[in-house]
């Protein structure tokens, strides 16, 4: 990160609370002014004013407030807001939470210096998200796609693999049609050492890292480092995006050790507490995050936001996950029973919606029985799901034929479609429907209600002699 040293300097800090520093005597400093602080020691840390008041200011400290004496800690005002250096050459580089390469690798030089808040984008300004971007996932490209400029998060719990899930999207993710440019931004926050180095052997061991930017926020790294860690990766993705005219995947884990930061940055300053303890403004936050993706009338790129976060004792009401419905385009929801049967990936496509879907499937983008698939598929299954949990009352020998292939199409339906043969299994759109093909075929035509008549007579195996 870049700053600009000014002369004033302060050695008034009269108190030390949690991750906050007060200090007093001040004048003229700015909200969102980046500090430099030397303790006794000599030791050099940086933080930004989080609150101004007369004669008084309060930061947040970024490495963290342990060890520091009040009364012989000095406090550098740089006049500057905080910036992140940025080139094309991060592509490919490793880079902790607060930017600092940690690959081994030279530093970055330049070509321009970014505030790292940005500004969401313009409304006016927003072209509508449209463009298949192809994840490998059957569940997410064929029933809940991902088109470029979205926000679609996903809704995990703990334990479940969405780290897993979050590197093969990573290494799986493309565009399709004519060749662009296409870059993944990561960043991951809270994380332990052992899923931080699953990650970078991961990108390594597969080759992604050759078009990826990685951000990692450790779980033994100062907690207020992660307010700034999805600021960084979003300011990398919009100069790729805007400048570079690259398509950008950004993937941000886990959302919810961010607002946990919150929460204790909170409390700190004894803000009077929102829902469960989380601060009031954290919808204001999180839409600062989510709104940095889209697309903009005139420019080439697009920024994709795919944000991850683990739902507390699974609660999709929690403040974290609603806020976060509120603001993007849809969920991709995993499913903890899913995942005690051994399927991978474990998302239970019923509560799971991706509201722009529609701009990015069809003819000319995936294929024109895309939609009609998708949502015979959904009937299919919550049919068969409602009948599971009929079958456990009344017994499956109360059931009709139909009910009977309604109640094996759900279990084919996990086994076939859902589970993915291994972690590295990258699924076409063509192979996702022709699997989706399959399991529709043992109904009868008459059951296809929700396909078009001249789709069935193009693509159901029985006329296309088992080619879709």
């Amino acid at each position: 990160m870049s700053s600009i040293h000014s002369s004033r300097e302060y050695t008034t800090v009269t108190e030390v609370s949690g991750p906050l520093m007060i200090v007093e005597g001040v004048s003229g400093v700015a909200y969102g002014e980046v500090v430099e602080i030397k303790t006794p020691s000599g030791e050099r840390r940086r933080g930004q004013v989080l609150e101004t008041r007369t004669n008084l200011a309060v930061i947040q400290v970024f490495e963290g407030t342990h060890d520091l004496d009040a009364d012989k800690t000095s406090v550098r005002f740089t006049g500057e807001t905080m910036k992140l250096p940025v080139s094309g050459e991060m592509l490919g580089r490793i880079f902790d939470g607060t930017g600092n390469p940690i690959d081994g690798g030279a530093a970055i030089i330049p070509e321009k210096v970014l505030d790292i808040h940005g500004y969401p984008i313009n409304p006016v300004a927003r072209e509508f998200p449209r463009d298949f971007i192809e994840t490998g996932i059957s569940t997410i490209d064929g029933m809940n796609t991902l088109v470029r400029g979205q926000k679609l998060p996903i809704f995990s719990g703990a334990g479940l693999p969405h780290n897993i899930l979050a590197a093969q999207i990573a290494r799986q993710a493309k565009t399709l049609g004519k060749k662009e440019e296409f870059a993944v931004v990561f960043a991951a926050m809270g994380i332990t050492h052992e899923e931080a180095n699953f990650f970078i052997k991961d990108f390594e061991e597969t080759g992604a890292l050759e078009r990826a930017v990685i951000f990692l926020n450790l779980a033994d790294d100062p907690a207020i480092e992660r307010i700034i860690t999805p600021r960084l990766a979003l300011t990398t993705a919009e100069f790729l995006a805007f400048e570079k005219d690259m398509h950008v995947l950004v993937i941000l884990t886990d959302l919810t050790n961010y607002c946990e930061a919150l929460r204790e940055i909170a409390a700190a300053r004894e803000e009077v507490p929102g829902r469960r303890g989380y601060p009031g403004y954290m919808y204001t936050d999180l839409a600062s995050i989510y709104e940095r993706a889209g697309r903009i009338k005139g420019k080439k790129g697009s920024i994709t936001q795919m944000p991850m976060l683990t739902m507390p004792d699974d609660d999709i009401t929690h403040p974290i996950p609603d806020l976060t419905g509120y603001i993007t385009e849809g969920q991709i929801v995993l499913s903890r029973d899913l995942h005690r049967t051994g399927i991978y990936p474990p998302i239970n496509v019923l509560p799971c919606l991706s509201r722009l879907m529609q701009g990015g499937i069809g003819e000319g983008r995936t294929r024109e029985d895309h939609a009609d698939v998708n949502d015979q598929l959904y009937s299919a299954y919550a049919e068969g799901r409602k009948l599971r949990n009929l079958v456990a009352v009344i017994g499956e020998e109360a059931l009709t034929d139909t009910d009977r292939k309604y109640l094996m199409f759900a279990d084919r339906f996990e086994r076939e479609f859902v589970q993915q043969e291994k972690v590295y299994a990258d699924r076409s759109i063509e192979k996702t429907l022709e699997i989706a093909w399959d399991l529709l075929s043992m109904f009868p035509e008459s059951e296809l209600k929700r396909v078009d008549v001249e789709m069935i007579k193009k693509y159901h195996p029985k006329y296309s002699g088992g080619k879709t």
